[in-house]
């Protein structure tokens, strides 16, 4: 195996949402030791926003959704992972991820992750009554149904997940993880 590979990354999974698109990406490239798992919406949002998939190629390591059985998911199991990032998450993947449900790569990603009890931290879009979020041509207002709101507060509930609604609360959370995994190494030694 590749030695930069070796040691545990951080698995960070976007999905079909432009919500702070930008800007996750941006912080995951900030990182060291990251890989990119894309939703098949995450592809279609990523072209409709000038981002095409082989240019996050040439920072990240990007594994796309195109296994019926999300053949990457088996990464985790083999600890290639430390921590599970969804970045951004769309109201939909939320809602799969509170229901169990795991059918693209990114909600089996946090279905598995859970299983193995690997932290994810989850940036969910559907976090307040209004948001306003960039959308590919100019910035839009939405309204959250109900259901969206309750699903992102079931989310808080699941056992080693994070939940945050900013790009700051990410970014405090991804360096609180950090801290955790560099004290972890020290006392490791």
């Amino acid at each position: 195996m590749n030695d930069q590979r070796s040691a545990p990354r951080f698995a960070w999974g976007v999905t079909g949402s432009g919500h702070f698109l930008d800007e996750s990406l941006q912080l995951a490239r900030t990182l060291v030791g990251v890989d990119l798992f894309l939703s098949a919406a995450a592809e279609e949002v990523l072209q409709m926003y000038g981002r095409p998939v082989e240019a996050l190629r040439s920072e990240l390591r990007v594994l796309r959704d195109n296994t019926a059985s999300a053949v990457p998911v088996g990464m985790l199991y083999e600890g290639q992972f430390h921590t599970l990032v969804i970045a951004p998450a769309t109201s939909n993947t939320v809602a799969k991820c509170v229901a169990g449900i795991s059918d693209t790569l990114v909600t089996n990603m946090f279905a598995q992750a859970g299983k193995c009890r690997i932290p994810s931290i989850v940036f969910a879009c559907d976090t307040e009554p209004t948001v306003t979020t960039r959308a590919p041509g100019d910035w839009v207002t939405l309204y959250p149904r109900r259901i969206d709101l309750d699903n992102t507060e079931r989310l808080r509930q699941f056992e080693l997940t994070t939940v945050v609604t900013s790009v700051d609360e990410l970014r405090r959370a991804l360096a609180a993880r950090q801290a955790v995994l560099t004290a972890a190494r020290g006392t490791n030694r």
